[in-house]
């Protein structure tokens, strides 16, 4: 009971400076700016209640910027995708060195997400009532760590591909970080996302299953609530649907070795040299029907919005940006 304890406090100052926005597309490797099609709010919270419109592409109580962007990030079909997250919006993409929870506080660790979802115009489109399908996940890799610990090894960026199948038009593509540090209990994951407007280029005619948000998670998933420090976890299910592949029923897998990872599909083969991770991935065509079941969750001895996890608010972190330069 003592050591837990310890945890829970080693936990809870870990905790005061943590948060992470998605503000950056790079495309095969050129940076597309800073928050550039990029729907990003003024604060760097998370988002706890999995029936909640916000979760979609966050907002509501951490309102996002306005106006929204005017940008389009043209994307070719099968092209590799950078997500970038940082603690606050840094000015160069780059890890802050006088920021210690930058990209994000190690302790959040947790599973890594990229969905899309097609819409008519991704500059106009509202976010409630799209259809969405997962592209590309990341969770608890054989050696104990963490999508969120790859991600900081890689000094905020994680990479995925647009699959090559897919029709071409405007997309919304939603990255989404769980952090589970607190995820004993519901609510108390917390999620991180954000919603790039996309132009996918190429492509093909696929037409992928796909899943409604709010309504994909369920706060009794286990991939949502789940102690991640006791019992030892082994095995992690993420949320959600398992990741679209092109070519129908498919297997992804990634297989760990000690310093390549290779990375398997029905139609792609890539190899790079990066932190390895063993995941499994079997998915096939299927129906899925959802039912939300809207709930009211009341926590008490929390901090207040402002206060949780040492969030800060944007605005000031642009001051500071402005003061440096």
């Amino acid at each position: 009971m003592y050591t837990s304890s310890l945890a829970v406090l080693a936990l809870s100052v870990a905790s005061a400076q943590a948060h992470s926005i998605f503000q950056r597309v790079h495309v095969n490797g050129v940076d597309q700016g800073l928050v550039k099609g990029i729907r990003y709010p003024d604060y760097n919270g998370p988002i706890t209640d999995v029936d909640s419109v916000d979760i979609i592409c966050n907002g509501g109580v951490n309102p996002l910027h306005t106006p929204l962007p005017t940008d389009i990030i043209n994307i070719p079909a099968g092209a590799t995708v950078g997500a970038e997250w940082h603690h606050g919006l840094n000015a160069a993409s780059a890890v802050d060195p006088s920021d210690p929870s930058d990209p994000i506080d190690s302790s959040h660790k947790g599973p890594i997400m990229a969905y899309l979802a097609k819409v008519d115009s991704a500059l106009t489109t509202t976010v409630t009532g799209l259809q969405w399908f997962k592209i590309w996940e990341d969770g608890l890799h054989s050696d104990g760590t963490w999508a969120v610990d790859t991600m900081i090894a890689n000094k905020g960026i994680v990479n995925f591909t647009i699959p090559t199948c897919i029709p071409p038009g405007n997309y919304l593509l939603r990255v989404e970080l769980i952090a589970l540090h607190g995820a004993s209990v519901y609510p108390g994951a917390q999620f991180y996302m954000e919603c790039a407007q996309i132009n996918v280029t190429g492509g093909g005619t696929a037409s992928p299953a796909t899943v409604s948000f709010p309504g994909a998670y369920h706060g009794t998933d286990p991939g949502v609530t789940i102690n991640i420090y006791y019992p030892a976890v082994t095995n992690y299910t993420i949320p959600g649907p398992r990741p679209f592949t092109c070519g129908g029923s498919s297997t992804s897998t990634t297989t760990k070795t000690s310093s390549t990872t290779s990375k398997t599909s029905a139609t792609t083969t890539t190899t790079t040299t990066s932190k390895t991770t063993t995941t499994t991935t079997t998915s096939s065509s299927k129906t899925t029907t959802t039912t939300t079941t809207a709930s009211t969750s009341a926590s008490t001895g929390t901090a207040a919005h402002y206060a949780q996890c040492g969030g800060e608010g944007i605005a000031s972190r642009l001051s500071f940006l402005r003061r440096r330069s």
